[in-house]
């Protein structure tokens, strides 16, 4: 596995059963992974919204005897990491951090079974709506324009409101079975409300989120995490960007047609010296 903090935590957390209280505290964590083994419980449970007592249940779920413990836990393995940065600068710890993010995706692709299923969803659905607000937009708007190279009904959903959902249900109707979301931080609340009106109309949704802990892992039947980066103003989402294209690879494979279909855009793209060779 990544020596990232981040990784580090992910695999910490695997195989616990979490209420959806502790989840929050564990996409917390995640998210400051990097702080997390200086934080008091009481720090913690007010970056994660919730109480005290809570953190303490936590800790104890994870087998440890209280946060204490769990504190003393990441703490021996922070020193290394920390050694390492000390003579970067903060935009090259950026860098190597999202570097880690990336490493510890291919780690996770090494089982490719969750892509693949995701790529066979995909590929079925026409169409095929994908959502992504706010911060994931962006995500969203790139998947869908390049699966509409080779998927024959895109519907790209990146704007919020009361339009949405129905939206969604004019992709019911026209046939649709899956949808894509993207879900990054800070997670809109209309997005998670989104995903479980798509499963309440029959929608098998497949999400890529910055965490498995993330809120709207409750709404999604198949959840693909890929970290984003925290170390500068804004959040850096190299990782998300990148299993998006992954999973445009599998969909393809699942679409007969794709290859045909990208050759018939390369000469309609040269008659019409699309491009600046």
């Amino acid at each position: 596995m990544s020596d990232s903090p981040a990784a580090r935590l992910q695999v910490l957390f695997e195989g616990h059963r979490l209420t959806p209280t502790q989840r929050r505290i564990a996409h917390c964590m995640v998210r400051r992974a990097a702080d997390v083994p200086f934080l008091s419980s009481v720090e913690l449970a007010e970056l994660a919204g919730v109480s005290q007592p809570s953190v303490t249940r936590f800790a104890v779920a994870l087998g440890f005897d209280g946060y204490p413990a769990l504190r003393r836990h990441l703490r021996e393995l922070a020193p290394a990491e920390a050694a390492n940065g000390d003579s970067l600068n903060e935009y090259q710890q950026a860098v190597e951090a999202e570097i880690a993010n990336l490493r510890h995706l291919a780690e996770v692709l090494a089982d490719p079974a969750p892509v693949e299923r995701a790529g066979r969803l995909l590929a079925s659905s026409r169409p095929l709506p994908v959502l992504g607000l706010r911060a994931a937009a962006s995500q969203a708007y790139g998947f869908s324009y390049f699966a509409a190279k080779v998927h024959p009904d895109v519907r790209l959903l990146d704007e919020g409101g009361t339009m949405l959902a129905d939206r969604i249900d004019a992709a019911v109707r026209a046939g649709a079975s899956a949808l894509l979301c993207f879900a990054l931080p800070r997670h809109p609340r209309e997005v998670v409300d989104a995903l479980a009106y798509a499963q309440g109309a029959g929608l098998s949704v497949v999400t890529v989120a910055d965490s498995a802990f993330a809120p709207v892992a409750a709404h999604s039947d198949l959840l693909l995490p890929a970290a984003v980066g925290t170390g500068l103003a804004f959040d850096t989402a190299c990782a998300p960007m990148l299993l998006g294209r992954v999973l445009l690879e599998a969909m393809c494979d699942g679409l007969p047609d794709a290859q045909a279909r990208l050759e018939e855009f390369d000469a309609g793209a040269a008659a019409r010296g699309l491009f600046v060779e």
